[in-house]
């Protein structure tokens, strides 16, 4: 029995399927086909169930579960263990950045960690929430920021704050969202953002809520670029508060009063990397500068 069998068996279960596992092991299908029938081959028993939807564990693959994964995060104390008795901290951490530096810290963050630790080496990779959350989820990444729920078994999320969002109107529209009328905001057209942004799911839970299926006449990734479209009149926009209300101090847009939508901001990383040296640094310097406790482990 091996290592890589294991980690194998243990990525099928929590996905569900050989494909997507495939896929995060950076294997050939047949490949994980191959080391799953192995390993049933060795302990002499079925460990999952085929179906057209994917596979589960039978009641064996499930009874060993639990002590494939404690052999596997043995594994990962000893190597971790190994890196911290040669010394000096180093390598590089490519993280994944969503939204506006000074939101996630950024400056603070990353100069704590260059002060502390001079042989680390920071990658900062920006790109839109859902795509840093699948390149965590496929270890391309170290860690990232994540605006939204996590769906993903293997990635672990620290919460940091929730984020408050305003539906922003052109100044010359404010009558159209009055107290009262938020059906109105159906009609009007809106600036759209990229179907792989958090924010496009914020948004359409919000036009659910309301029961409103707008027009997008425009879209973008780029959240000031949103907020000079709504100035500019092309249409509303669900935006960050904290922008937005500058915005309408500055007379540029009006906002839709008492309707707000909120959304919490995340650190996330892969699961199977707690312990790590360069990632629990990356951790602690982050909770230090965002001044939060340490989560229990």
């Amino acid at each position: 029995m091996e290592i890589y069998q294991l980690r194998t068996f243990v990525t099928v279960a929590q996905q569900g399927h050989l494909t997507q596992a495939a896929e995060l092991l950076h294997l050939s299908q047949p490949a994980v086909t191959a080391q799953i029938k192995a390993l049933e081959e060795e302990v002499g028993m079925q460990l999952f169930e085929r179906s057209a939807g994917g596979v589960s564990l039978t009641r064996a693959g499930q009874e060993l579960l639990p002590q494939a994964q404690g052999v596997l995060a043995a594994a990962r104390d000893i190597i971790n263990h190994a890196k911290q008795l040669k010394g000096q901290l180093s390598g590089q951490a490519r993280i994944g950045v969503t939204l506006m530096p000074d939101i996630l810290k950024l400056g603070p963050w990353v100069a704590a960690l260059a002060d502390a630790h001079p042989l680390l080496e920071v990658k900062l990779t920006h790109g839109v929430s859902v795509d840093v959350l699948n390149l965590v989820r496929k270890k391309e990444l170290d860690a990232g920021f994540y605006l939204g729920k996590n769906p993903y078994m293997n990635v672990s999320t620290v919460p940091l704050r929730m984020l408050n969002f305003r539906v922003a109107l052109p100044p010359a529209w404010a009558g159209q969202a009055a107290e009262g009328r938020l059906k109105e905001l159906g009609k009007l057209p809106w600036v759209g953002i990229s179907q792989f942004s958090s924010l496009s799911k914020i948004t359409a839970e919000l036009w659910r809520e309301l029961n409103i299926s707008p027009k997008k006449v425009a879209e973008s990734d780029h959240l000031s670029v949103i907020l000079e479209l709504v100035a500019a009149g092309v249409g509303a926009a669900l935006v960050r508060e904290e922008d937005a209300l500058a915005c309408e101090a500055a007379g540029r847009v009006r906002l839709v009063p008492d309707l707000r939508k909120s959304a919490e901001l995340q650190f996330v990383y892969p699961a199977d990397r707690t312990g790590d040296p360069v990632l629990e640094t990356l951790l602690r310097e982050l909770l230090a500068v965002w001044e939060l406790p340490c989560p229990q482990t």
